[in-house]
């Protein structure tokens, strides 16, 4: 089957997502992969996709010249969408865009992720699709019907983080990928990981071999990163001898509260390496650091559906993470344990790298997403797959 994946256009994430599904498909498949979203090459650059793969679309964004506003109110709006201005040239552009494209490369199979208007659109045209479930609290009509009029949804985090209130029948309807991560890169020991560091900011470097103080990093991402921000403050007066690494973006103003403010392709040494991870509740960002034993302190960003909120609370519900006032209670016990240099009494020199159990719960979830992206190059029709691998697999039928 080919297969056309949407990407939504608020931050990297929805992009970064099929770049890792993408990497688990064979060559062949690969190529006729076709991506859909209207973020721009500099703000993604895929690494698994060619970019003569990318339709970049039209913006959704209001015009002046729009007939009805996106939102217009209930007797103007259907139930059936969160957002549809009337008269927009660009979204009939984009529309055009996608349904031209399914149909002159033959699309067989649509992935969304998200956009009710792209899953409707696509039904209203006959065109089979799945639709990708982000965590949080999505019972709103337009969600629910996006989600009827998939042949399945998809879920890329474990089962186990599902939120209590999801209706019975989406979870049914769902296959749970559980988390799915690029394939990590050779870890580095402590002190590889320490020239590193100086290399990233060699003026700024505290004699860390010697020292090895308290180690934290902060992870943030471009959906959005001044909540965390604004805990850095606080965070350097809490431990002032820690040192302190910001990875993504950072506000100027933020960047005297730490060591180091970097942007690097590579996390794994910073999961790995540190003693905690301060980081909100993105699913690519979480996916990374699962399967490390490094404790997580979750600072959620206030997103639509209570998102990262709903993850953060299943996090520390599993003993997994720490909530930001948790963290705060931890260290205040430690701090009659501590040196001068913020170093824990106990903390084992240099550090070693540690997996925690969830290492195997990684494995399986690559497995869950290999599987189904291996089912989508085994079958010649949607049809079969459909029939013969999607509705076993979730144990259910249509009512004809």
């Amino acid at each position: 089957m080919r297969l056309g994946y949407y990407a939504h256009h608020h931050g990297s994430g929805h992009c970064r997502q099929i770049d890792k599904l993408a990497a688990l498909l064979p060559v062949d498949a690969k190529r006729q992969l076709i991506v859909f979203t209207s973020l721009s090459q500099d703000d993604y650059d895929f690494t698994a996709v060619d970019e003569t793969q990318i339709v970049r679309l039209q913006a959704e964004d209001e015009c002046a010249d729009d007939v009805l506003k996106g939102r217009a109110g209930e007797h103007w709006q259907p139930a059936s969408l969160h957002y549809s201005p009337v008269g927009n040239s660009d979204i009939q552009k984009r529309s055009h865009q996608i349904l031209d494209t399914i149909y002159q490369r033959k699309i067989d199979l649509m992935i969304i992720d998200v956009s009710v208007e792209v899953a409707m659109l696509c039904r209203a045209a006959s065109v089979p699709y799945l639709y990708i479930r982000l965590p949080g609290i999505r019972d709103d009509n337009p969600h629910l019907n996006a989600f009827a009029g998939a042949l399945a949804l998809l879920a890329p985090y474990p089962r186990l983080l599902e939120a209590s209130m999801t209706p019975e029948w989406v979870s049914k309807k769902t296959l749970y990928l559980d988390f799915i991560s690029h394939n990590k890169q050779q870890g580095l020991t402590y002190f590889e990981f320490i020239k590193t560091l100086a290399k990233l900011n060699p003026s700024n470097l505290k004699d860390l071999r010697k020292d090895s103080p308290t180690i934290i990093t902060v992870i943030k991402g471009y959906g959005g990163h001044e909540a965390i921000d604004m805990k850095l403050s606080e965070l350097r007066r809490l431990l002032p001898n820690a040192f302190i690494i910001s990875l993504g973006p950072i506000n100027d103003d933020m960047r005297c509260y730490v060591d180091i403010a970097a942007q690097v392709n590579d996390v794994t040494p910073f999961l790995q390496h540190s003693d905690y991870l301060l980081m909100a509740c993105g699913l690519n960002a979480v996916a990374q650091a699962y399967d490390y034993a490094t404790p997580l302190v979750v600072l959620p960003d206030d997103r639509p559906h209570r998102e990262q909120e709903v993850m953060a609370k299943a996090l520390i519900d599993q003993g997994r993470a720490l909530s930001w006032r948790q963290f705060k209670t931890l260290l205040s016990h430690k701090q009659t344990h501590t040196n001068p240099n913020g170093q824990s009494a106990n903390k084992a020199k240099p550090k070693s790298v540690s997996k925690s159990g969830n290492a195997n719960r990684n494995k399986d979830c690559l497995t869950a997403a290999q599987e189904f992206m291996d089912s989508t190059t085994e079958y010649p029709t949607t049809k079969a797959w459909f029939e013969k691998w999607l509705l076993p697999k979730l144990d259910l039928n249509p009512d004809y």
